[in-house]
């Protein structure tokens, strides 16, 4: 599992590299795209694209484009939270962040950039025009008000008011969630997957999409700043509704387990090999950053 998670995650690197690199009278906006979208992480939403179109049968390099897009848009929302409109954090994977570094307005205008360049990128894949339009309807409507940033105008809303777990799933299924079911079923996609296996892909997402945000609260109170490469303890501090301030840690525990083994159930069947998806599911849930 661990063999194949670093080569995907090395042709994400490779492909990511790339981009915006020639010369340009816009030479400052690329330099701030890149510091952000080159400063590493898991890069685990292009690698369940990958995947995904691997398990469908496809070829992984024709989908990179595509995975690559699905990166360039969460890094841009990323560089957005960041800002101090937002969460005004200072750390971003264990580096400064990008308004940090570059001022406000070039963030604000690196995030623009990122999001329309995600779909010049899914665009410019080299698959058959009918699963690359897809493919671009599903990067829109998980980022947009259906998606996350909907769920971020939810969860703005909602600081220092008390929330139901009804109102918190609904803040992360489309905040969270939304963007790691686009992965999966943008790789079904460029895979020519079926209906069958869209609706796996689509039950693991939500499952895992669930655990890993469940996963991020609970880091939230019991990690380190260093551990985590971002400030933690900013949920608390500015009454923030999570699962862990709902549930409590012990509770939070079973349910990333339960969602957990949901994720891997959902996808038995549905593909012929299912380790290296099972295993990303427990790797996530374990996680320490």
């Amino acid at each position: 599992m661990k063999t194949q998670l670093k080569y995907l995650q090395s042709l994400v690197e490779e492909h990511l590299a790339g981009y915006f690199t020639g010369e340009s009278e816009q030479k400052l906006l690329f330099e701030a795209m890149r510091y952000s979208l080159l400063a590493g992480g898991k890069r685990i939403r292009p690698v369940l694209t990958l995947e995904f179109c691997r398990q469908c049968g496809g070829d992984e390099r024709k989908a990179l484009p595509m995975a690559c897009a699905v990166e360039m848009i969460h890094t841009y929302s990323l560089i957005h939270d960041d800002l101090p409109c937002m969460d005004n954090d200072e750390l971003r994977r264990g580096k400064p962040t990008n308004h940090v570094v570059y001022g406000e307005c070039t963030a604000v205008l690196a995030g623009d950039a990122l999001q329309a360049a995600a779909f010049d990128s899914i665009l410019s894949a080299d698959l058959d025009a009918f699963a690359v339009v897809a493919a671009a309807k599903e990067l829109t409507f998980a980022a947009g008000p259906d998606g996350m940033c909907g769920g971020q105008i939810l969860d703005m809303e909602g600081e220092g008011k008390s929330l139901t777990i009804h109102d918190i799933n609904t803040i992360h299924s489309l905040k969270t969630a939304a963007m790691i079911k686009a992965a999966c079923r943008i790789g079904v996609i460029a895979g020519s997957g079926t209906e069958e296996q869209l609706k796996a892909a689509d039950k693991y997402a939500e499952c895992i999409g669930l655990a890993f945000q469940i996963r991020d609260d609970i880091l939230d109170v019991t990690a380190t700043t260093e551990e985590m490469g971002k400030t933690v303890g900013k949920d608390a501090n500015s009454n923030k509704n999570t699962y862990a301030s709902l549930y409590g840690i012990e509770k939070c525990e079973r349910i990333v387990a339960e969602m957990t083994e949901r994720a891997k159930a959902a996808i038995n069947g549905a593909f012929e090999n299912t380790e290296f998806l099972c295993g990303l599911a427990d790797m996530l849930a374990d996680r320490k950053n």
